[in-house]
């Protein structure tokens, strides 16, 4: 293990150096006083465990493909921003937007998360063990969003695809966005998930799709129709 004190760094220092230590073949990384600043171990391409022992602010681990992140504290938001591959662990809450774009891999979150988790999804799996806020999923296009706990209003408004479950109350689902049928198989699939982190409640999860009201495609954009 490879151990690199915040506190003696700049941001672009600290990040410079994990970013080489992964190239170079660093399996475990430990970044200690990470003093909750932003923008830590982005753009991060190589396989490694990543550990911050303490709460990290805004973008952190984002633009990222393969390693295993795990923070000992909170997160500021946009935490793993575009992530398209690896694994995030947050054992605190989680500020607004976490999950953005992500593409692949997986973020899970021990305690809250703000508004808009899940914006814009294209992929991987985001597990919220508390509650998420207003507007999550929000323009969903794929991927998977797990809720153990309350939902704020206006959940996967203008989903296009992708699946969100959620146990508890919910204030309100968005435009477009409906209730399905939740297969054996579909809560099976979650509960080892939730398993994996430490979760054995069986939750009862309800299932929220898109209605594919929104799907309005031409063949043509709008300035190039020909006007009669």
């Amino acid at each position: 293990m490879v151990d690199l004190d915040a506190g003696t760094l700049t941001t672009r220092e600290l990040n410079l150096k994990i970013k080489a230590l992964a190239a170079n073949g660093a399996e475990e990384i430990r970044v200690l006083n990470p003093q909750a600043r932003h923008n830590l171990a982005v753009s991060v391409l190589a396989p490694c465990d990543i550990t911050f022992e303490g709460s990290v602010g805004y973008f952190c681990a984002s633009l990222m493909d393969g390693p295993r992140v795990t923070i000992r504290g909170n997160a500021g938001w946009a935490l793993g921003d575009n992530l398209m591959g690896g694994t995030i662990v947050a054992t605190g809450s989680v500020g607004a937007a976490v999950g953005s774009t992500m593409r692949g891999g997986e973020i899970f979150v021990g305690g809250n998360a703000g508004a808009r988790a899940g914006i814009s999804m294209k992929g991987g799996t985001l597990i919220v063990a508390g509650s998420v806020g207003f507007m999550s999923g929000f323009m969903m296009q794929k991927g998977r969003i797990i809720v153990c706990g309350d939902v704020g209003d206006g959940l996967g408004d203008s989903m296009y695809e992708g699946t969100i479950y959620a146990a508890a109350n919910i204030e309100s689902l968005g435009n477009d966005a409906i209730f399905d049928r939740i297969s054996e198989e579909e809560l099976i699939s979650i509960w080892e998930t939730l398993e994996g982190y430490g979760i054995k409640e069986q939750y009862q999860f309800r299932k929220i799709v898109s209605a594919k009201k929104l799907y309005h495609f031409d063949a043509l954009e709008r300035l190039e129709k020909t006007v009669i």
